[in-house]
């Protein structure tokens, strides 16, 4: 293995030891009690997290409704979409 070898694969389990944040995205189809309800159940937050939550998705465009480690982040982001919500993962800053 060369050093090249060993920078990308260093690089690469840094990138995934990085906290990485899910995203939820504003869209015209669900309706904010239902985005409420979807958030209550995946991330078990109470009522008054997940409103808070959902507002902040429906007034600015989208909310970071969770950050943690990468493969937890993105079995967040499947079990929100298939609660057809639009959701995605980024790295946290």
């Amino acid at each position: 293995m060369s050093d090249s070898d060993t920078l990308t694969l260093n690089s690469e389990a840094t990138d995934n030891d990085l906290p990485w944040n899910v995203l939820v995205h504003d869209d015209p189809v669900n309706l904010m009690q239902y985005v409420t309800y979807v958030l209550m159940k995946i991330f078990s937050y109470d009522e008054k997290k997940a409103s808070t939550l959902m507002l902040q998705v429906h007034e600015n465009g989208r909310s970071i409704v969770w950050t943690g480690e990468r493969e937890k982040a993105e079995f967040y982001v499947q079990q929100l979409q298939v609660h057809q919500l639009k959701s995605t993962l980024e790295k946290a800053l």
